[in-house]
């Protein structure tokens, strides 16, 4: 399984941000991607997931009327659009992935992790 994420960058506070995630190599017919982050000195921690079965989505407290995951089947990639930016969601942020259809409960769990993407919200 090989995923590649990118989009990140520099961005002031309040602005946006849309990372993407290719994915290639699945051998199951359901899985389940996701972003997870890690900020210097912090635990890494799940951002968003979403199930390409259902298409059902789980975002943590943090993301929940901010970040918005989605998927194009066709192109076999993840989106994550990220408003509303705040110097906080400074982070390394990376795209990972579960066989299955049902995201994971901690960002530890999930089986595969591609590079990370840098964003940094700043002034």
């Amino acid at each position: 399984v090989q995923l590649q994420a990118s989009g990140g960058g520099l961005v002031q506070p309040g602005g946006s941000l849309r990372l993407s995630c290719a994915a290639s190599g699945f051998t199951s017919d359901f899985y389940s991607i996701g972003w997870v982050r890690q900020a210097p000195g912090k635990e890494r921690e799940g951002v968003s997931c979403i199930s390409n079965s259902d298409l059902s989505t789980y975002y943590v407290d943090f993301a929940k009327g901010r970040f918005t995951i989605s998927v194009d089947n066709a192109k076999n990639t993840v989106y994550l659009q990220m408003n509303s930016l705040k110097p906080e969601d400074t982070a390394v942020y990376y795209c990972a992935a579960v066989p299955g259809s049902t995201c994971p409960a901690h960002a530890r769990l999930y089986r595969y992790r591609g590079q990370g993407t840098q964003v940094t919200v700043s002034s």
